[in-house]
C-alpha cells in the first residue's frame, strides 16, 4: 500500500494533520447515480427517472470519469480502500455503468483488496449486466429489497415483487460476488410476522450481509404526506424496536453477526466502505448531491484548482479563498443538480463545514460507537467523552471492556441518544 505523497497531505501552517507522519492515509470513493425507474414513496434522496435523451447514460459515465481524474490529480485517490456506486439505482445506466466503473478505476489507485460495490434493485438486476460488472472489477452488490412481502412493497411504492427480489438475489449470487440485502421495518401495515418472514427469507437466500433499518418518514415525501392526512397511521416506534431486536436474534442465530448498529455479516463479509464512514476514513464524493470529507490541507489544494475558481454554472457552488486556521478536516457537498453536474463535473461545493481537531475527535467517537467493537479509551479521552460514557455506563447503555467502550444490547435500541450525548460532550469541550 502506498502512502500519500507528503507534499499533498502534510499540514499547512495552522492546520492539524489527522494522521501521524508515515502512516498510510487510505480513502473511500462514493459515486452518486441519481437515476431510478420510479421514485419510491419514502425516498428523499436526490433521484429521478433517467431521461430518455439519447446518450444520457454515456454522458453521465463520462462526467463521473472526469470527476475521478480531477481528484486523482490532487492525490485524493492514491490509496482507495473502497468504491461505492449508489443512488438512485446505478443499474438504470445499463451497459454505461460498466464504462463508469472502468473509468473510475483508471483514475484511482486501489489497494490490493479494494472493495467495489454497486447498488441495484430487483427490477433493474440483469444477469448479463451483473456478469459484465464483475468483469470490470466489481466485487460486491447491495440489493434494495426492503421487504419480501408484496403488500408492504406496494405501500413503499417499490417497483418489484417478492418473487422478482428472490430471482435477483439468486442472479447476483451466481456471479460469485458478495451480496448484501437491505430490509426496512416499522412500515405502516407491516406486522411483526411479516417482518420476521422477510428476515428469514434473506437468511434463506444465502447472502452474506444484511442491513436492517426502521422507516423514517421524511418531510415532503408521498408517504409522509399520506400519513399527515390520515391515510394510515405513522410507524409505531415500539413495534419498530421490537422488529429490530427480532432481526438481531434471527440473524445472529443464522450466522450473521452485528458489526455495526444496523448491519450484520458472516465473518469476512463486512462492508469495507460502510466501516470507513464510522472510523474517520477520508472520502471523496462524485456526482450531484455527493458528500466528501477530506483533510484540511487537501481541501485547500482543491480550492486552489482552476476548476473551483469559478462555479461555471449560474447559482451552483461557491468560491472559497482559504481554510480557517486550526481546521482538521472539511466536509462539503456538491449541488443536488444533475444538469449542472453534467455540464461541469468538477466544480466548487454548495455547502462546506470546517471541523476543528476537537470536533473531528468527537465525530470519530460518536461514529465509532456505531461499531460493535466500539472505540478505544484513547479516542474517548481525546474526544472528551470519558465522563459522559461513564454516565451512560451507569444507565446500562454502554460498557467498558478490555480497554474499549462499546454499546450494550440495551444501548443499541437507544443508539441515537448515546451518539448524540457523546457528540455534544465532545463539541462542548472543544468550545470551552
Amino acid at each position: 500500500m502506498r502512502s500519500w505523497p507528503s507534499s499533498r497531505w502534510m499540514s499547512s501552517p495552522g492546520h492539524t494533520n489527522p494522521n501521524p507522519p508515515g502512516r498510510p492515509l487510505t480513502a473511500s470513493l462514493y459515486v452518486h447515480v441519481p437515476f431510478c425507474v420510479l421514485k419510491c414513496a419514502y425516498c428523499d434522496f436526490h433521484s429521478a427517472p433517467i431521461s430518455d435523451e439519447p446518450g444520457m447514460a454515456d454522458h453521465f459515465a463520462w462526467a463521473v470519469g472526469e470527476g475521478a481524474s480531477h481528484w486523482a490529480a490532487l492525490g485524493a485517490l492514491d490509496d482507495v480502500a473502497s468504491i461505492y456506486i449508489g443512488g438512485g439505482t446505478p443499474t438504470t445506466l445499463g451497459p454505461s455503468l460498466v464504462s463508469l466503473v472502468e473509468s473510475v478505476q483508471r483514475g484511482a489507485r486501489l489497494v490490493s483488496d479494494a472493495e467495489i460495490t454497486v447498488e441495484t434493485n430487483p427490477d433493474t438486476t440483469d444477469p448479463a449486466l451483473a456478469g459484465r460488472l464483475i468483469g470490470s472489477g466489481v466485487t460486491r452488490f447491495s440489493l434494495g429489497v426492503q421487504s419480501f412481502d408484496d403488500a408492504v412493497l406496494r405501500i413503499l411504492g417499490r417497483c418489484h415483487t417478492a418473487t422478482s427480489a428472490r430471482r435477483a438475489v439468486d442472479a447476483l449470487l451466481d456471479t460469485g460476488a458478495r451480496v448484501s440485502v437491505d430490509l426496512m421495518c416499522g412500515i405502516p401495515g407491516q406486522t411483526l410476522d411479516s417482518w420476521t418472514a422477510s428476515v428469514e427469507a434473506a437468511l434463506a437466500s444465502g447472502v452474506g450481509h444484511v442491513s436492517v433499518y426502521p422507516l423514517t418518514l421524511e418531510e415532503g415525501t408521498p408517504l409522509a404526506i399520506a400519513a399527515r392526512v390520515g391515510e394510515f397511521d405513522a410507524p409505531d416506534d415500539d413495534l419498530a424496536a421490537d422488529m429490530m431486536q427480532a432481526a438481531c436474534e434471527l440473524l445472529g442465530a443464522g450466522g450473521l453477526q452485528r458489526y455495526e448498529v444496523a448491519s450484520y455479516a458472516r465473518p469476512g463479509e463486512e462492508s469495507t466502505h460502510n466501516s470507513g464512514y464510522w472510523t474517520g476514513r477520508p472520502y471523496v464524493g462524485i456526482g450531484p448531491s455527493a458528500a466528501s470529507m477530506l483533510p484540511a490541507a487537501l481541501f485547500e489544494a482543491a480550492i486552489a484548482c482552476e476548476a473551483w475558481s469559478d462555479p461555471g454554472v449560474a447559482g451552483v457552488g461557491k468560491t472559497l479563498d482559504s481554510v480557517p486556521p486550526g481546521t482538521s478536516r472539511v466536509r462539503f457537498l456538491r449541488s443536488a443538480d444533475t444538469t449542472a453536474f453534467l455540464r461541469k463535473p468538477v466544480g466548487p461545493p454548495e455547502e462546506v463545514e470546517f471541523l476543528t481537531p476537537a470536533q473531528a475527535a468527537a465525530e470519530d467517537a460518536m461514529l465509532g460507537l456505531r461499531l460493535a467493537e466500539g472505540i478505544t479509551e484513547e479516542l474517548a479521552e481525546r474526544a472528551g467523552g470519558t465522563e459522559i460514557l461513564g454516565t451512560l455506563e451507569a444507565r446500562g447503555l454502554v460498557e467498558h471492556v478490555a480497554g474499549r467502550w462499546r454499546v450494550t444490547e440495551t444501548g443499541w435500541l437507544l443508539g441515537n441518544e448515546v451518539f448524540e450525548a457523546v457528540w455534544h460532550a465532545g463539541t462542548r469541550r472543544g468550545l470551552a
